[in-house]
């Protein structure tokens, strides 16, 4: 039975003006109209307001809200637009109403459920006499509301536009918590209408906490029991079951909404307890073409978490405006859609490769099948476990039959939560062959890191350990979970896990279906989380493919080669390559946990020529090198190649690698999550550039692999990149780089890739990495810090690694950061560094000490600290958290008490 509201207790209130002093609200928009029926509604219009400006509207956006708020949501769209008008932009109309019952339009007493507020809006749109081009933007119920509108009028819609909202509830998945508690029986009309309590509740979501000023906007309203009942009517009127009354318009517009292919952005609180990520990847099904971007830490009133005017009014430009994607009027035909239904960027290469030139991933898994040699060699506690070609190609061939009879289909999102092995290999190539995509987020990023990443990408499917597992089933982690291992059946009951990876392989076997194509999604590999919150970068199998020829071609793998790669991102790329691979013993959450007796094992193992290892790998190998045998030394003197990946590492790093593997030729390979090879310099090359005296500085990271190329971005005053992409000499700025294996965008994060991307007629498409250096006279790249990072003085900008290398050279220093403080375009230096003997504290560094650290770089500096440890990322201690440094910096010598960092 439907809960109702409490009966009408007071007449029907005519609809009124908002009170002037409203925070942010200029009342001198507000309008009332009254519709055929005698309907009364309040409503914010900018017509007259951009009549008075000259400015002739290329659209009207069409604004409504959801429950408990009112047209007050959307007064930063209103100002906005308003601005870009003034300002000569494209001059859009806003017309954000107040839905009947809600805010200040009239107050009939009247229960409206969903088929009705859709027919409200149509006759109030009549009334006004709105035309096209109209783009709706809905939040909340709001969001439903105005889909319902949109999808009955064709004739005048360009685009739609949501935050937080919902089309659909699963049949067999509940209404959200708040939500049930909201409708419970004694707590609807007493927590909705008759207090403010659901009013209250909403406004708390906010992140930061709104303002007094704000929370008394919204309230403003609903002072009284009266002016709430649309509140509780609308908490009344959500559609639990089949037996709703609005259960059916909502099913029809569901079914509506995914025939739309006008533009359609998507902007997401991913924190919001109500409408989560469920929903937004339920409608990201619906309308594969959209533009969507999550706001990491936004929630429910993501339009006062995030800047969504701007989003807003960037994406209108882009998508609907004259000279948009969609073309004047924007109907038909828009957003960038690839093979599979999912939404894909454009790629800085234009992911040109065609199918004849195209070799899949699994293609030496097929050419080998009759292979009894070792393809995969894992070390565990228990022994070492070889895995020949034909039984990797038979695990997978089998692993993907048994998915597919399970239901995974292509385009269905695959998160792996294991290590790496054997088992985790065979499922990578199983999904990639079925054209899933395989969403990879590195367990060093924490349990809350991984769930943010893992509720972002909304993978259909989990396979993981017992411990991933359990975390997933704790932490209501999404997706069907299967388990690598049979478990006890009440154990398989406690984790929610549907079945094993076994029972898949024993099932019957069947047909695969076709291979994907070179151009659809095959990975989602998220970042390390070290400059922000991880984000998932997509990868296409083409660009994998890219990653693996550019990879086997630079260092002549065969094979005959046997690699070891403690370096996650590589790990699984052996079978691609048609050789030997194994994965060292170690904690893959904490790369330094890898110690040189478990490199020397897996070198044994898998008689291994070539070896990956993190730079935070690196410094645990070196640290216990001491503790390997005679017999583990002459293993690791066979060993050919040795590559550091990831973040730039020193000459003195390479140098004690390379005491460890003694006859290996070191090279040091710098790359990042969207791009993983970018540019290789070896030992040999970093000791002949020290020894010319260029006079560069920062670390240099060599020349560009075959196939990518690298510009720089000049720096302005203030530090930011704002220059043309050059090849110009010794020019500081953001490095640029453009490869066959550079990523296809990011995953749900339509602004980021907008700023990662630097687009210029003259010079095609760039990925900004965010890094800044410089190029030498021999073409070779140096890198000198992270842009955010810069500092900014009365001088102009400068990069903190050429000074912090300067001060590593002083022999008590061990190492050292540069940050910068004051205000921007005025910066001063800091050094912070650590000494030998380590201090015990953090303190002002001894005056000799700080003698030594000043002469050493030629940079004034107002402070040099001491401490035991320089803070880093919890993935890279190679990485210095400097912007954190910066604010301890800061408030020490404002005066705050002189702590650890």
């Amino acid at each position: 039975m439907t809960a109702s509201p409490p009966p009408a207790r007071s007449a029907v209130s005519p609809a009124a003006l908002p009170p002037a002093g409203l925070d942010g609200f200029d009342t001198a928009h507000s309008r009332l109209l009254t519709v055929p029926g005698g309907d009364s509604w309040h409503y914010v219009d900018t017509a007259d307001a951009l009549a008075a400006l000259g400015a002739e509207p290329v659209g009207t956006v069409l604004a409504v809200h959801g429950n408990p708020t009112w047209s007050y949501l959307w007064r930063h769209v209103v100002a906005r637009t308003l601005e870009d008008a003034r300002a000569g932009g494209p001059a859009w109309r806003v017309v954000a109403v107040d839905q009947l019952e809600m805010g200040y339009s009239s107050r009939s007493g009247r229960s409206r459920i969903l088929p009705q507020r859709i027919d409200d809006l149509s006759a109030f749109t009549e009334a006004l006499g709105l035309t096209g081009p109209v783009v709706t933007l809905g939040h909340d119920w709001g969001g439903v509301v105005s889909l319902g509108w949109a999808t009955t009028h064709p004739e005048l819609l360009a685009g739609v536009m949501l935050l937080n909202t919902a089309v659909h509830q699963p049949a067999d998945v509940p209404i959200p918590a708040p939500l049930r508690l909201a409708r419970a029986r004694g707590m609807l009309g007493a927590g909705s209408v008759q207090t403010t309590g659901f009013l209250d509740v909403t406004l708390s979501l906010a992140a930061p906490p709104l303002p007094p000023e704000v929370r008394a906007g919204y309230r403003a309203p609903y002072p009284t029991a009266s002016r709430r009942r649309g509140i509780g009517a609308f908490v009344a009127d959500i559609p639990v079951d089949a037996s709703h009354p609005s259960h059916a318009r909502l099913t029809r517009l569901a079914a509506d909404v995914a025939a739309l292919e006008v533009p359609a952005l998507m902007l997401w609180g991913p924190r919001d307890p109500v409408f989560g990520d469920r929903y937004l990847d339920d409608l990201v099904g619906r309308l594969p073409h959209a533009q969507v971007h999550r706001f990491e830490g936004a929630g429910h009133l993501v339009a006062e978490d995030a800047p969504v005017a701007e989003s807003v009014l960037t994406w209108l430009d882009e998508y609907v405006g004259p000279g948009g994607r969609a073309g004047a009027g924007g109907l038909a035909g828009a957003g960038i859609v690839g093979d599979a239904g999912t939404a894909t960027a454009p790629s800085c290469d234009g992911d040109g490769a065609g199918r004849a030139s195209f070799t899949p991933l699994w293609a030496h898994l097929e050419e080998r099948r009759d292979d009894d040699t070792d393809a995969v060699v894992e070390l565990r506690g228990d022994g070492v476990r070889h895995v020949s070609w034909r039984t990797l190609n038979d695990r997978v061939t089998r692993l993907a039959a048994g998915l597919h009879r399970l239901g995974v289909r292509k385009g269905d999102r695959v998160s792996l939560l294991t290590t790496p092995g054997a088992t985790l290999t065979a499922v990578v190539y199983a999904c990639l062959r079925l054209g899933a995509v395989v969403v990879v987020a590195d367990a060093g990023l924490g349990v809350q890191g991984l769930g943010r990443a893992l509720r972002g990408a909304y993978p259909d499917f989990v396979i993981g350990e017992t411990r991933g597992l359990a975390a997933a089933r704790a932490l209501g982690w999404p997706g069907i979970r299967i388990s690598t291992a049979r478990l006890p059946r009440a154990s398989a009951r406690a984790l929610g896990v549907t079945v094993s990876l076994r029972e898949l392989y024993d099932g019957p076997s069947l047909d695969l279906p076709a291979a994907p194509e070179p151009g659809d999604p095959a990975a989602i590999l998220f970042t390390s989380g070290s400059t922000g919150p991880a984000k998932g970068v997509v990868y296409t199998h083409a660009q994998l493919s890219a990653v693996r020829d550019a990879l086997g071609e630079h260092f002549a793998v065969t094979p005959d080669s046997g690699l070891v790669t403690g370096f996650a991102p590589f790990a699984l790329l052996g079978p691609a390559l048609g050789a030997r691979s194994s994965t060292p013993e170690m904690d893959v959450s904490a790369p330094r946990t890898l110690t040189a007796r478990a490199v020397a094992a897996a070198v044994s193992a898998a008689a291994a020529d070539i070896v990956f290892l993190s730079p935070a790998a690196i410094l645990n190998v070196v640290a216990t090198a001491g503790e390997l045998e005679p017999a583990e030394r002459v293993v690791l003197g066979g060993v050919r190649t040795v590559l550091s990946t990831g973040a730039p590492v020193s000459e003195r790093m390479l140098s004690e690698l390379v005491a460890v593997l003694p006859n290996a030729q070191a090279h040091a390979l710098y790359g990042m999550t969207e791009c993983l090879l970018v540019s290789d310099i070896t030992l040999d090359d970093v000791r002949a550039v020290r020894a010319s005296g260029s006079g560069d500085e920062g670390v240099c990271v060599g020349h560009p692999i075959a196939g990518v190329e690298v510009r720089i971005s000049a720096l302005d005053e203030l530090g930011r990149a704002t220059g043309s992409p050059s090849r110009a000499v010794g020019m500081l700025g953001e490095v640029l780089i453009s490869a066959p294996h550079l990523k296809s965008g990011y995953d749900r994060l339509w602004l980021t890739d907008r700023e990662a991307v630097r687009d210029t007629p003259e010079n095609g498409r760039w990925h900004r990495t965010g890094d800044v250096g410089h190029l030498d006279a021999d073409g070779r790249l140096w890198i000198e810090g992270r842009l955010p990072h810069v500092i900014a003085t009365s001088d102009g900008p400068v990069a903190p690694v050429g000074a912090e290398q300067a001060i590593e050279t002083v022999e008590a220093v061990r190492r050292a950061a540069v940050v910068g403080v004051g205000p921007q375009g005025l910066r001063q230096f800091v050094a912070v560094v650590e000494a030998s003997p380590r201090a015990r504290r953090a303190a002002l560094a001894a005056p000799e000490l700080a003698r030594r650290v000043r002469e050493s770089t030629g940079h004034p500096l107002v402070a040099v600290f001491s401490v035991a440890q320089l803070p880093t990322d919890i993935r890279h201690n190679s990485k210095i958290d400097r912007a954190g440094l910066s604010l301890w910096a800061e408030g020490v010598l404002e005066g705050r008490r002189l702590s650890a960092p």
